[in-house]
């Protein structure tokens, strides 16, 4: 799955230290180690696999069921203001880990001087229109 020297992708084995949010069968879901907000959270299906658009039909609506839940969990505890949902697929959009993991990215007032254009950001010279 694209990882050097016989590395073990690191969402087939969660450090300890990761706070889980909530598990199914199909998916789990745990606050990034490494968050860009408070209360920053993953969704990921339980099954090794690089590409979204290789899930199965089940497996993203177990994603999307969970993200609600997430959600829900995320503005009892941090209240943000907004949030930013993605799914990063392929190095060329930034994907680093290649098991599929969809951000739920917690948004709040005055976090960036103007948030217009939101995920259009990731290409910064697109993001103001």
């Amino acid at each position: 799955m694209n990882y050097d020297k016989g590395e073990v992708c690191p969402f087939c084995r969660l450090s300890r230290k990761v706070e889980i949010i909530c598990e199914t069968a199909t998916c789990v879901a745990f606050y990034d180690g490494y968050p860009v907000s408070l209360g920053h959270a993953l969704i990921i299906p339980k099954r090794d696999v690089a590409s979204y658009f290789d899930l199965t039909n089940h497996e993203r609506e177990a994603m999307n069921v969970m993200l609600q839940y997430v959600k829900q969990k995320v503005d009892e505890r941090y209240h943000p203001n907004g949030y930013n949902i993605g799914i990063n697929v392929n190095e060329a959009a930034g994907q680093s880990v290649f098991h599929v993991h969809m951000h739920l990215i917690p948004r709040y007032k005055d976090d960036v001087p103007n948030p217009k254009g939101g995920v259009r950001g990731v290409i910064p010279s697109k993001q103001k229109y």
